[in-house]
């Protein structure tokens, strides 16, 4: 029969929130490939860099000066897709009104998820819990979107370890996508969790509060998604205990994402939560959702006829196999690394401070 061999990796998965059709075509993943690949050499990048416009000290395009902050820092948007002064359009069009943040992780240049320690990316989210506090009271603001693009494969400008906010006065696609679904089955997302703890194979990594997977459904290859164990719409919502292991596998997925492909791995992360338009969402479950570029070191999967053209994505990784890949990476002693990446990078900026100094006559 043709295709026999083929079983299991050659098949079509219900994605259940969007209600479409996924199909996976492993056994094309070998394919001969002629087209464009992605670099994957390592760079080293220094921990402070003077024409970063994330770093502390800098300024910014904009002409506002960065404080020298130690922690988290969150900014307007100088260049922002949203905004309270955009102005006013003509019908049938509108306002891009809204507001859109920069949140820097960390004042360091050279740093990303992986390499902060978990109190570190609590404070991350911790800010973001505020920030949807903040921006989701406003009447103005029905959708907090935070989001990460990591990698120049992704489109970041900047490698400062950072994520964005957009705040607008609509609610986005995706979320209106997700109610829709909910209205049709009030029990999407609990049918969901239960079916992947029933199958640990796309089990990536899990702790009390917090469990990370790859959806049986996933879309792109090594796409992860972190649920809270404790159902949220918002951030807001959630306790200390949940946020925390939401941190927690944030950064573990990354250390395993960097680990196993051995570079620091591009990816779009998204937080999905309800809109903030000030009805209760009790059936939305709140959690990150990673979508990352490449299909295997060097090749990115590309969006192309069938997605573009039919709205279908097409997968060439089995779910069931690369979380396999990423539950089996063994994390490095990353406190220790990080350690010895800072101590190295400190030693390089004196280096250079130094021969930039004005030398004493002699």
């Amino acid at each position: 029969m043709a295709g026999s061999n083929h079983a299991g990796r050659w098949e079509k998965r219900w994605h259940p929130l969007r209600r479409e059709w996924v199909i996976y075509s492993a056994h094309r993943n070998n394919r001969p490939w002629d087209g464009e690949t992605e670099q994957t050499a390592v760079t080293n990048p220094a921990s402070y860099e003077p024409s970063c416009y994330l770093c502390p000290g800098n300024t910014r395009v904009g002409g506002a000066t960065n404080p020298d902050y130690d922690g988290v820092y969150v900014f307007d948007n100088d260049h922002p897709v949203v905004g309270p002064d955009a102005p006013d359009a003509r019908e049938p069009a509108a306002a891009a009104r809204g507001l859109a943040r920069v949140v820097c992780y960390h004042p360091r240049h050279d740093i990303t998820v992986g390499d902060l320690s978990e109190a570190q990316v609590l404070d991350v989210l911790k800010t973001w819990r505020q920030q949807t506090a903040e921006l989701g009271a406003r009447p103005d603001i029905l959708t907090v979107q935070i989001f990460e693009n990591k990698g120049e494969a992704c489109g970041t400008s900047s490698p400062h370890p950072h994520c964005q906010i957009y705040a607008t006065d609509f609610v986005m696609a995706h979320p209106t996508r997700t109610l829709d679904t909910l209205a049709n089955d009030r029990d999407t997302f609990r049918k969901l969790l239960d079916f992947e703890q029933q199958d640990p194979r796309r089990i990536v990594a899990g702790q009390p509060h917090a469990t990370a997977f790859v959806p049986y459904f996933a879309r792109f290859p090594f796409e992860v998604w972190i649920f809270p164990k404790q159902r949220a719409a918002h951030l807001t919502e959630l306790d200390d205990d949940a946020l925390a292991g939401l941190a927690s596998l944030y950064r573990e997925i990354n250390q395993r994402y960097d680990a196993l492909f051995g570079m620091p791995f591009p990816y779009v992360m998204a937080l999905a939560q309800a809109p903030t338009d000030g009805v209760l969402h009790p059936d939305f479950h709140l959690h990150l959702k990673f979508f990352p570029p490449l299909r295997a070191p060097g090749l990115r999967k590309i969006l192309a006829g069938a997605e573009l053209g039919g709205g279908n994505f097409m997968n060439d990784t089995i779910p069931e196999e690369t979380a396999e890949q990423l539950r089996a990476v063994v994390i490095p002693n990353n406190a220790a690394a990080t350690k010895e990446k800072h101590a190295e990078a400190d030693k390089a900026d004196m280096a250079d401070k130094a021969d930039k100094a004005p030398k004493e006559a002699t």
